[in-house]
């Protein structure tokens, strides 16, 4: 009786979420101006904001006039006075927490999240759920137990700020309808080691009635595999009330095939796009593509064209001017206190009513040494079509250039894990290379003009990536190894994983 009520509740409270949410889809653009003269008037009085001059900032344009594309580096001055517990500098008060990630020139980054700021990290997964629930008219998993694959929830103190990974972060924010039903236990939970992580979440869940599963798809996989090697068995046939997957972190289609081989049956996937620098957007129909841009979570949105990102004069554009099927850097204002934040992740419109997006790559994983600017999406969609006409099995991939090679022209190599080759590994080639032309004019140029030759395919053991993510110590959490880069650092060292 009382899992029927539960049920029925969620039901209810999921159809006036919905119904509610219909006001923000449909007054975006308003919403947005609106939510940066809030965020701008709020902090005039931080050293941010005196030194940008907030007092006299009435406009957008204002704004982008006073207020250059920062990067980490760029606020790292800020961030660190903020770290020594200094109050109003990028925000009104010392952080929440920070978020800390792994950065590359910057060593680890500490994000901040504001008190205004974690809410609306919360209410971008809850929403998600929410609007599931509302389209499928069922709410059966939350009778169920669910699994959270997550970053450690122990977090230090900087200075009196908690500090983690933004999953741990999460971790105690989850809703009390949610605890009960929630695994892995805090034990495990906070264990380093993933590999033994995983382990102990397989036992402690491999009996359960699973019903919710989340995490990114790197990591799903993992822990399918290893329970379906340990049951002989597929993931449905072990937990046959699996209802419904989060996932989030990189895009998920490279991954489907895979997923549905170990899932062996029917299981609801809602895509999400967290980041430690707020929730931005989530699926609000899982049986359609694109992730609804969240306009009212305490997030202004700039977008520059891909094409002139990082150039002088970079055209700064909101909502009301941006096109479909166009890839944009994107640009953040929060209410954390980051300002005209480049983030680093590439998005395109597929819709504007409401705003849809589709994340489509990051602006440092591209490669480009040729001039050709591919870009992440690309090279997944042409891969998604090769395996349309080509059937294998593709766990994962790596794009590098070869400028230099032994013998002929230079090259695009493809370093490519499978589970399960193609028959015929030349025609997969041809057909990959060709759609990788289909998609990038430039690219195609090249190879037409003999400045390229037909890309090389380099084909990995069994469990390379995970070896390689665990000897960069990189192995589980929300890492993941970028799908392409601009040089060869990543390509040299899985080439010892090579058949």
């Amino acid at each position: 009786m009382l899992n029927f009520f539960k049920k029925k509740a969620a039901l209810i409270w999921a159809k006036k979420h919905v119904q509610k949410a219909e006001a923000f889809k449909k007054n975006a653009e308003k919403n947005q101006e609106e939510l940066l003269l809030s965020l701008v008037s709020t902090a005039q009085k931080t050293l941010f904001g005196r030194t940008h001059d907030f007092e006299n900032i009435r406009s957008v344009k204002e704004f982008q006039d006073l207020v250059p594309v920062a990067d980490y580096e760029d606020l790292k001055p800020y961030i660190e006075r903020v770290k020594k517990g200094q109050a109003n500098i990028l925000w009104t008060d010392t952080p929440e927490y920070f978020a800390k990630t792994s950065g590359t020139t910057s060593g680890s980054k500490y994000i901040p999240i504001s008190k205004e700021g974690i809410p609306f990290q919360i209410a971008g997964a809850q929403s998600a759920l929410f609007h599931y629930i509302a389209k499928k008219n069922n709410a059966d998993f939350v009778n169920g137990k669910m699994i959270f694959l997550q970053g450690s929830p122990e977090l230090e103190e900087v200075f009196g700020i908690k500090t983690g990974r933004l999953s741990g972060i999460v971790a105690h924010h989850i809703p009390g309808y949610l605890q009960k039903n929630r695994l892995p236990s805090w034990k495990t939970n906070i264990m380093e080691d993933w590999e033994a992580k995983v382990d102990k979440i397989i036992e402690e869940t491999e009996h359960e009635n699973m019903t919710l599963i989340s995490g990114i798809p790197p990591w799903l996989i993992m822990y399918f595999e290893k329970l379906t090697d340990k049951h002989g068995k597929k993931v449905k046939q072990i937990f046959p009330n699996l209802q419904l997957i989060v996932t989030g972190g990189v895009n998920y289609e490279p991954y489907r095939d895979k997923m549905e081989d170990l899932l062996g049956g029917m299981v609801d996937i809602i895509q999400t796009f967290p980041a430690s620098e707020g929730f931005f957007a989530f699926q609000d129909d899982y049986t359609k593509e694109g992730l609804l841009l969240l306009t009212n979570h305490g997030i202004f949105y700039e977008f520059i064209p891909l094409e002139e990102y990082g150039k002088p004069g970079a055209r700064r554009l909101t909502l009301k001017d941006v096109e479909l099927h166009k890839d944009y850097a994107l640009i953040l204002t929060t209410n954390s206190g980051l300002w005209a934040y480049s983030i680093g992740d590439v998005v395109r419109f597929i819709d504007k009513k409401p705003y849809r997006v589709l994340v489509s790559g990051r602006t440092k994983h591209f490669t480009s040494a040729f001039g050709e600017h591919v870009i992440a999406f690309e090279v997944e969609e042409a891969m998604r079509a090769t395996l349309e006409k080509y059937p294998a099995q593709v766990i994962e991939f790596h794009l590098a250039p070869q400028v230099n090679p032994q013998e002929g022209l230079p090259y695009h190599e493809w370093l490519i894990e499978f589970e399960k080759a193609p028959e015929n590994m030349e025609l997969f080639r041809n057909e990959l290379d060709q759609q990788l032309r289909n998609r990038n004019t430039y690219y195609d140029d090249l190879i037409s003009g003999n400045i390229l030759q037909k890309l090389h395919i380099t084909l990995l053991r069994k469990n390379a990536f995970q070896e390689y993510a665990k000897s960069q110590g990189k192995l589980g959490g929300q890492n993941k190894t970028p799908r392409l880069a601009n040089n060869r650092n990543i390509a040299d060292l899985l080439e010892i994983y090579k058949l």
